[in-house]
């Protein structure tokens, strides 16, 4: 049995576009393997705190010395963790917020990109992801159209979702976009009617 891990982030709730084409991407992979559990991670719904005072100070304590904040924050951290190291299959539903992500999903990546849990620095000083052997994808929707010149250059929203996967150990990345849909309601269905297809061809090879 495989394990899916929906992350969805945007506060559009089930009117986001990258919310129903993730959703769907997961009933296709459902299709194809029906005893996958799926578990929902709605940073949204459920936003992760940014990370503080607390969270800071209690990775550099010991264990046994930490502060009832510092265990709460760490509790949650590795609550997220525990998540991301179960999962087989990392779905994660980004919407295009100021050119970047939104603030729940970048705390969720604080919270996640975990010295010692996630990742490690060799003896060399080299970054080593230890979340390996998953397969990502990412569905991001945006207003505009970013995957190409000249707004390409002003996407901070793929470029760093990529990096942080791959910084963690998880290279096996598919993207699926949906752009323009600023463009009216003709221009947004044509672009989550591409993403949808795009997405059966994608689990279909999978």
């Amino acid at each position: 049995m495989s394990n899916i891990l929906l992350v969805l982030s945007s506060p559009r709730g089930d009117a986001s576009y990258s919310t129903q084409v993730a959703k769907d991407l997961v009933r296709q992979l459902q299709a194809k393997d029906p005893d996958a559990r799926v578990t929902v991670r709605d940073l949204a719904a459920e936003p992760p705190p940014h990370i503080g005072t607390h969270f800071v100070s209690g990775l550099g304590a010991p264990a046994d010395a930490r502060s009832t904040g510092q265990r709460a924050a760490l509790t949650q951290s590795d609550a997220l963790i525990d998540e991301v190291l179960a999962a087989d299959t990392i779905v994660i539903a980004s919407a295009m917020i100021n050119f970047g992500l939104t603030s729940t999903l970048k705390s969720w990546i604080d919270h996640i990109a975990r010295a010692g849990r996630t990742f490690r620095y060799t003896a060399e000083g080299k970054p080593q992801g230890l979340v390996t052997g998953k397969k990502a994808y990412i569905v991001e929707s945006r207003g505009g159209i970013y995957s190409q010149a000249p707004m390409k250059a002003i996407d901070f929203q793929e470029p760093y979702l990529r990096h942080m996967l791959g910084f963690l150990g998880i290279t096996d990345v598919e993207v699926i976009e949906i752009e323009g849909v600023v463009f009216g309601p003709e221009a947004a269905k044509k672009a989550v009617d591409a993403a949808l297809a795009r997405a059966s061809v994608l689990v279909a090879a999978a």
